[in-house]
């Protein structure tokens, strides 16, 4: 086994959260699972809020490497009797790219240590918030420090185990949706992560923010016994199947005339054959050796009570 082998599969994503920027406000939602391999498995928690009630709400979320989240986090909060802070910002950019220092402060001290263990520099945050008449904003910062900002056409970001929560978003989430309506969207893309990946884990932080209220009136932390998570955890895998069940088979037969015909007669596509290997003219011997074809044997065929070669002459018994 290569000696940094359990380093670098810890560096695969183990925790998943979402953020989601709609007309009426925002939406977080992060798990708590971090892992250093299948035997040091813990919980931590992924959302940090910066709260000032009348003047700012800001919510950090972070994946990757926990240390170097956690680093980050710290270098934000000892910040805070600075000239230059997130309590100072004017707007959510300024508060975003004094973010995007800190991920380069915790970068400049400890990349090059990383690099000797052989260790990435792996960290991922997603950032959004309000400040003062503002409208809210979500940002998704990299681990270059650099960011993009969610906008109409693109408004949530993942980070972590994405890829099974992203498909329930992309098919319901518009920037129109009601906030309790993108909750329960991100708790169904959580459950789906959930489903499918044991590196993600309960508890739960979900925050929801009304836009301009300028504090944090909508939070709750959801462990396995909460009953509405477990209401959609059970409810979304019996409509999923009841769904499924309800969508008619493939109709392979010719001739028949189905409302969704998956094979079109006289389409272009009906004519399209699989690409095919042809066999080898004689299948090789097990030492490589090709194996002589036999000439094919007589062919006997029963006619009356006498039995012929076929192509050849009757014999009587």
């Amino acid at each position: 086994m290569h000696p940094n082998h359990s380093i670098r599969r810890s560096l695969r994503p183990m925790t998943y959260c979402v953020a989601m920027r709609l007309d009426a406000g925002l939406v977080f939602l992060s798990d708590s699972r971090t892992n250093a391999g299948v035997d040091a498995i813990s919980t931590f928690r992924k959302m940090t809020v910066f709260e000032r009630e009348g003047d700012r709400v800001m919510v950090l979320l972070t994946a990757g490497n926990l240390a170097i989240s956690q680093a980050v986090r710290q270098v934000l909060t000892e910040a805070r009797d600075k000239p230059r802070s997130l309590w100072t910002a004017r707007d959510m950019f300024e508060a975003t790219t004094i973010v995007g220092e800190a991920v380069r402060e915790v970068y400049d001290r400890d990349a090059a240590a990383l690099a000797k263990a052989k260790i990435d520099f792996n960290v991922s945050i997603i950032f959004g918030g309000q400040i003062g008449g503002e409208r809210p904003r979500l940002f998704n910062v990299y681990a270059a420090g650099n960011f993009i900002e969610a906008t109409p056409e693109n408004c949530y970001f993942q980070i972590g185990e994405a890829k099974y929560g992203k498909p329930i978003i992309d098919r319901v989430i518009r920037p129109t949706q009601p906030l309790d309506e993108a909750a329960k969207c991100a708790l169904i893309s959580m459950d789906s992560t959930l489903k499918s990946n044991i590196s993600v884990g309960l508890p739960l932080d979900l925050l929801v923010y009304e836009a301009n209220s300028l504090r944090v009136t909508r939070f709750v932390a959801i462990d396995e016994e909460n009953p509405y998570f477990a209401m959609i955890r059970s409810t979304w895998g019996k409509r999923l199947r009841q769904v499924f069940a309800e969508i008619e088979d493939p109709d392979w037969q010719t001739g028949t005339h189905p409302a969704h015909p998956l094979r079109r007669e006289g389409h272009p596509t009906a004519e399209v054959e699989p690409v095919r290997i042809a066999p080898p003219a004689a299948p090789p011997a097990a030492d490589g050796a090709a194996v002589p074809q036999r000439a094919p044997g007589p062919v006997f065929e029963q006619v009356g009570t006498a039995q012929r070669v076929a192509g050849g002459p009757h014999e009587p018994h």
